[in-house]
């Protein structure tokens, strides 16, 4: 965040910023100064929920695809993929067993190239740290871990997947924006224990249930904090529709881009009162008539009476 960040906040009428925490924090202060409405769109870790009645061989390309899209640098993207014990061994097997198959390099090298690099050179280090404490805290790594020495002048980090990971280990609340696939395991296949994984995060932008009974999984999806959810589908399909509107809470940022919500946010809202008829005139009763002539309280409280009574009885 620099000068010209603090001067285009400055000069607008209404900011909407997609980035980092730290860099809304900023943009929300120096918008304060002038008191321009701002909407933030910061990141999250969107919880990927796999319930017991799930089959993971069913879900392991849409999961593989929901992780690595663009090396998994999305803002609405599954990092934390929750799942019930019942089908935890087998849900890890079928996603690692995909992910040692594909194929890093620059994309445009061949047809074959599963995934590339990622942008910025210090997410590489980061994602080392990530996987680095996981695994200095019980994690498992089935597959990647670490960055690619075939390309060790380019930012290409392997496509990684983490099991076994806990609430305790950085990558669990930290924002990965990166190609690593946690996973975590729902003991006892218990809707409440996935729900509360679910929510015990600072992030809660997007999220997605994955059930073989629809209605259970929107029961979950119904209880997650998240701006958006998608049921049994990656939540990435909330963002394909821009009929809705797209956004999250807490450390997610506030407001909403995209749909008609997002249009009117852009608008500088009125609200204007008219007569139908020109004919009506405005007028204040004899009994609220200034000066007082002692009837107005009886006049207001039978009013109140006849707009808000309880019942239609009442009203009368």
């Amino acid at each position: 965040y620099s000068d010209a960040g603090a001067a285009l906040t400055a000069a607008a009428d209404k900011v909407i910023f997609v980035g980092s925490v730290g860099v809304g924090r900023k943009v929300m202060e120096q918008a304060s100064k002038t008191l321009t409405p701002v909407i933030l769109e910061l990141g999250g870790k969107d919880p990927f929920i796999v319930c017991d009645d799930a089959d993971p061989k069913e879900l392991a390309q849409l999961v593989v695809r929901g992780a690595y899209q663009n090396m998994g640098q999305n803002c609405a993207g599954p990092e934390r993929f929750i799942v019930y014990d019942k089908v935890y061994d087998a849900f890890c097997d079928s996603v690692s067993s995909i992910v040692k198959t594909m194929r890093q390099g620059p994309p445009l090298s061949s047809e074959f190239v599963d995934c590339g690099a990622c942008v910025p050179p210090p997410s590489l280090e980061n994602y080392q740290r990530f996987v680095d404490d996981a695994v200095g805290k019980g994690a498992r790594v089935l597959a990647g871990g670490k960055r690619n020495k075939e390309f060790a002048d380019g930012q290409f980090f392997e496509p990684t997947v983490l099991a076994d990971v806990t609430e305790d280990m950085l990558i669990s609340q930290e924002e990965t924006f990166g190609p690593i696939l946690s996973i975590f395991r729902v003991k006892g296949n218990s809707d409440e224990e996935a729900v509360r994984l679910a929510n015990s995060c600072s992030f809660a932008l997007s999220s997605c249930a994955h059930s073989g009974d629809q209605a259970r999984a929107a029961r979950i999806c119904a209880r997650l904090e998240a701006g958006m959810s998608s049921v049994n589908d990656v939540e990435g399909t909330t963002y394909l529709s821009q009929s809705l509107p797209f956004g999250g809470f807490k450390d997610s940022g506030f407001g909403r881009f995209a749909g008609p919500e997002g249009l009117r946010g852009l608008c500088h809202e009125r609200s204007i009162v008219q007569n139908r008829l020109a004919v009506l005139k405005p007028s204040i009763p004899r009994a609220i008539a200034y000066p007082a002539n002692g009837k107005g309280p009886a006049f207001c409280m039978a009013l109140n009476q006849i707009l808000y009574g309880g019942s239609l009885v009442a009203r009368v």
